[in-house]
């Protein structure tokens, strides 16, 4: 299992959409903590997860959503 980074982002028209398309999905991530820009203006969303793929990754997040995310494998750098 691989821990990737999801990067959803969206205009400020779709907040809505994008909040309102959870309803009803089943979801690790659902009710949990996202970080996030919509409150600044930004209209950007993180989530770090463990999952098998990147398409697995995605599978966590309603359709939505998930067409607006880029997925990135991630893991602990050490820095000097």
């Amino acid at each position: 299992m691989r821990r990737y980074r999801l990067h959803h982002k969206h205009a400020a028209a779709d907040c809505p959409a994008v909040f309102a398309s959870w309803r009803g999905f089943a979801s690790p991530l659902r009710h949990g903590v996202a970080k996030g820009t919509c409150r600044t203006g930004g209209h950007e969303l993180w989530w770090d997860v463990d999952a098998d793929s990147p398409a697995a990754a995605l599978d966590m997040l309603p359709d939505f959503v998930a067409d607006r995310t880029q997925v990135t494998a991630i893991d602990d750098v050490p820095i000097p």
